[in-house]
């Protein structure tokens, strides 16, 4: 049977473009169904504007360190609606960037809802058909809404609301520590919002490694930043302008209040209503089961990003893509992505990033593990920026010296944590890296003496 195209794919997020590029660029005939904004939720309402922010927020912060050096700055002229159109300026630009790659590549972008409709059939709209060889499912998540805390957009938000908002709360109640959470209160927070974090966990950044985790607590803590550990909230309730929360922990159980309360527990896949019924592909928790080259129950239809279980973060999303389309297209390199080699990024002040295992789960996993860490502190240049907050942590199987996993928290780790990462992927040593010279000043500096460190030897710690 002839089908109208090779590839259409469902969604234009991280998954979805970057998948139609790759395809095409492979040969393929493909088409893109997206209901929204090409980019997606990760360019149109995460990634991208919760970065702008982030960006807005440290410009605005150094305001403080613009008046000890003596300049005068009225602050009487604060717009924060400018602050919110910036990043929709960042959004939008970026979303036609990708409309263009798309056509540069001779994708065929379509605009509406797509539905399942056969192993090789998309209705568009409930008109239009769709008919391709294979199909892509990559329809992104959702924030998770949990029982009792239903929002409203203003009183009671998600990260959706936040991100739209174009005025600042006087106060905000974050329910949530995750890498969401911890963003939102670093940018709040730096527009002279009085924050209060509250998470069900033990620490901040559950999914962390706790130590890592807690050199953010303390830079929160400096901040006036309110934590609260191992709490429990019972369903939020409104007097007057005030949203209050009942909360429990092993203090005991107290009423926090704020003018504005922040949801932010997690997202969910977007499977509902894309027509999996309608080919008999079963979920499980709302995910989309898939085998190797994430090839659903359905020969011809495949999954990735957010609707699979594997980690909800774009660059996941792109390279499951991209190991799809190849197999597609009969050029496999990799069956599917490897979990240690996963890099995940927390974009707050001081940042934090990893891969792999951390120490208690390299032993779990049946590893001599041991780790060498070295503060941030005694690389000269986070001195010289006034960022000395932080570490690097290298974990290694003390038998054979194998890198296990990486950690980073301190100025620009998102950047730095590849380094680790490529000496991971391309099987080097820590000691590879401890012999390799690193610039000065820089802050790679500080890998270089962690590595040192495995062997007992850093020059400045």
């Amino acid at each position: 049977m002839a089908f109208k195209y090779d590839l259409a794919i469902l969604g234009a997020g991280p998954g979805g473009y970057v998948g139609a590029i790759r395809a095409a660029q492979l040969g393929l005939s493909v088409c893109v169904i997206e209901k929204d904004k090409a980019g997606g939720v990760c360019l149109n309402m995460g990634c991208i504007p919760s970065k702008a922010y982030i960006h807005q927020a440290e410009i605005f912060s150094s305001i403080g360190k613009l008046q000890q050096l003596g300049v005068s700055v009225d602050l009487g002229g604060f717009d924060y609606a400018k602050v919110q159109a910036e990043t929709r300026k960042a959004a939008d630009t970026l979303s036609k960037g990708v409309e263009f790659l798309l056509k540069k590549n001779k994708v065929q972008l379509v605009q509406g809802e797509g539905v399942i409709t056969g192993a090789h059939e998309i209705t568009v709209d409930g008109e239009q058909k769709i008919s391709a060889d294979k199909i892509l499912i990559a329809t992104g998540s959702s924030p998770k809404e949990i029982p009792g805390f239903e929002v409203d957009g203003k009183s009671i938000m998600n990260s959706d609301d936040i991100l739209m908002r174009t005025d600042l709360p006087k106060s905000l109640i974050i329910l949530g520590a995750g890498a969401i959470g911890c963003e939102f209160a670093h940018i709040m927070n730096s527009f002279g919002v009085e924050v209060q974090l509250v998470e069900m966990l033990d620490h901040i950044l559950p999914a962390e490694d706790e130590e890592t985790a807690k050199v953010l607590a303390r830079s929160f803590k400096k901040r006036k930043i309110k934590m609260y550990t191992g709490t429990k909230a019972s369903a939020p309730r409104k007097e007057g302008d005030k949203v209050l929360l009942d909360i429990e922990n092993k203090k005991g159980a107290q009423t926090i209040e704020a003018e504005s309360l922040l949801v932010v527990v997690g997202r969910g896949p977007n499977t509902a209503n894309i027509g999996l019924e309608n080919v008999g592909i079963s979920t499980e928790r709302g995910f989309i089961p898939v085998g190797d080259y994430y090839r659903t129950s359905v020969e011809s239809i495949y999954a990735v990003g957010d609707v699979v279980a594997s980690p909800l973060l774009a660059h996941v999303a792109s390279k499951e893509a991209e190991i799809a389309v190849e197999y597609m297209a009969g050029q496999a390199k990799a069956a599917r992505l490897d979990p240690t080699l996963i890099p995940t990024g927390v974009y707050t002040e001081p940042e934090v990033a990893g891969f792999g295992y951390t120490e208690d789960s390299a032993k779990e996993a049946g590893f001599e593990a041991a780790a060498s860490v070295f503060p941030i502190r005694g690389a000269g240049k986070s001195v010289a920026v006034e960022k000395p907050e932080g570490q690097v942590k290298i974990v290694y199987d003390a038998n054979t010296k194998e890198i296990l996993g990486g950690r980073i928290v301190g100025t620009q780790a998102t950047d730095l944590i590849h380094e680790l990462l490529l000496a991971r992927s391309s099987e080097l040593l820590p000691e590879d890296i401890a012999e390799m010279i690193h610039a000065h000043p820089t802050l790679s500096e500080a890998i270089m003496e962690a590595a040192k460190g495995v062997d007992g030897a850093p020059i400045h710690a």
